[in-house]
């Protein structure tokens, strides 16, 4: 064996050995999130297994610590092990091992499991789902545990989500009875089911753009905003997310019409998935023969037929009706402070209320309406783009979802994921990869382990971002200097300084 050879060998065994330091440290952290989350997790009104029950203020105190402070190894373990040089192949027993403690956790940061399992009782007893909310159940029958658990706005408000997940929740509540605790790890089922199709398709994205895989998966899967809200939180974005990817990447390959389903699938979780439909379509057109009308033509409506087909297909399946279809701004009620619309206008009510006594209701309406349309313009301008050849459709698609966040009327920390998932697989730098990097380590902390959104919240997602926007300006200062970024052991560093400069 030659002095190169042993040179290159020992690099390797550093940069794995400082990836399985990471993973155990990010493991660590996930278990202290998961453990804190039996203390002040988002815990069920009643559990009829007592498992998931409320504590005494000491033990309170002391699940709020590990939940913070796991939070915060996690999210550290995962910025650091960026540089370790991993391997696909550690990068997804990686993420096994952080997945794997917020399994059998309860519900984190969020009560939204809650709404799901509800819902799916509804349906299984005949309930209209779309026009009553899971106060309707019997507080005695199967998901009455969960309806009462549902946060107070949701109580009475009808179902947003699509024909199939509401299927995915009945075979839930109708295999658990609704009981929460089976119920909660049924729902976590699917969501794990969501992250191999993820990763999946995460893999075959990164390759077609000839993207570095485990790169791609340490921003689109490993992500502890992924982590956290879709394990950890069950919410069905990650469920949303993995149908879209998996659209979009067999349309690359060929295969649109499977993939135009998984996309029409996608819609029926969570309607944002229809944005990915013209990114499919630009795909489709750019890849069709014959006059440029013809292709057009294919692009814009073939792919719109099949997903239309699967889901006329599933809701008569379902039984639900289309009643989904006017529910999908019942979310929109609720302000959240994320969405840059609705807090320019509730601001602009209320100084125009203050000014000239007016109703602040409709200017902020009428903001929330404007952001949309902006956001539209912006997806519109970029499917454009993709056809005209200027960008790449999938990469193109990212940017459309990520427009879409940031001007919708109501935004929460996970629909940040709608954009990374396709960012990560299709970008190897630039600024929307450092922005969707920075706000997935910060937003982890907008909400709390219990499901509220507490004003330190925004404080310490405030902190993280101006914390990552250093560590990255460094990080491309080192680039530009010659210097590999990221951390390295003291061996490694050595071994380079005494590896020959011709590669």
């Amino acid at each position: 064996m030659g002095a190169t050879e042993v040179r290159t060998t020992g690099a390797r065994t550093a940069r794995a050995w400082t990836a399985r330091g990471w993973r155990r440290l990010g493991a660590a952290g996930s278990a202290a999130v998961a453990l804190g989350g039996w203390a002040v997790g988002t815990l069920p009104a009643h559990d009829p297994w007592g498992l998931w029950v409320s504590h005494g203020t000491a033990v309170t105190a002391v699940g709020y610590a590990l939940a913070y402070g796991g939070l915060t190894v996690l999210v550290v373990a995962w910025w650091l092990y960026r540089g370790a040089g991993a391997s696909v192949r550690d990068t997804l027993v990686t993420l096994a091992w952080w997945a794997a403690p917020l399994v059998l956790a309860p519900p984190l940061h969020s009560a939204d499991v809650y709404s799901y399992i509800a819902q799916g009782a509804m349906v299984l007893e005949g309930h209209d789902v779309y026009s009553v909310g899971p106060s309707v159940l019997d507080p005695g029958g199967p998901g009455g545990d969960a309806a009462a658990s549902v946060g107070g706005h949701w109580t009475d408000t009808p179902a947003p989500y699509g024909p199939f997940f509401l299927l995915l929740a009945r075979g839930v509540a109708w295999a658990t009875g609704g009981t929460i605790v089976p119920a909660v790890l049924g729902m976590r089922l699917i969501a794990l089911g969501a992250l191999v199709l993820i990763v999946w398709a995460l893999r075959g994205l990164a390759r077609e753009h000839g993207r570095d895989e485990s790169a791609a998966l340490w921003l689109g899967a490993l992500n502890p905003l992924l982590l956290i809200h879709v394990v950890g939180g069950v919410h069905n974005d990650g469920l949303m997310t993995g149908l879209m990817l998996a659209g979009a990447l067999l349309a690359l390959r060929g295969r649109w019409i499977a993939g135009s389903a998984l996309v029409g699938l996608a819609m029926m979780v969570k309607s944002p998935a229809a944005v990915a439909l013209l990114f499919v379509g630009v795909v489709v057109g750019r890849a069709a023969s014959g006059p440029a009308v013809r292709r057009v033509a294919k692009g814009l409506l073939a792919p719109g037929l099949v997903a239309g087909a699967v889901v006329v297909g599933v809701t008569f399946l379902g039984g639900t009706g289309f009643g989904w279809l006017g529910t999908q701004s019942v979310a929109g009620r609720i302000h959240t402070a994320l969405s840059l619309s609705s807090d320019l206008g509730l601001g602009l009510g209320e100084l125009l209320r203050l000014l000239a006594g007016t109703d602040p209701d409709p200017v902020k309406s009428a903001v929330q309406n404007l952001g949309l349309l902006v956001a539209l313009l912006l997806i519109a301008r970029l499917a454009w783009q993709a056809a005209a050849g200027r960008t790449e459709p999938v990469r193109a698609l990212g940017l459309a979802l990520l427009a879409l966040v940031a001007l919708s009327p109501m935004v929460q920390p996970w629909y940040l994921l709608w954009a990374t998932a396709v960012i990560a697989a299709t970008a190897s730098g630039g600024r929307a990869v450092g922005a969707v990097t920075v706000l997935s380590a910060a937003l982890v902390y907008e909400t709390q382990p219990k499901g509220s959104t507490p004003p330190y919240g925004f404080v310490l997602a405030a902190i993280v971002c101006v914390v990552g926007l250093v560590l990255l300006r460094r990080e491309r200062a080192d680039e530009e200097r010659g210097h590999v970024p990221g951390p390295r052991l003291p061996a490694e560093a050595a071994v380079e300084a005494d590896a020959p400069t011709a590669r």
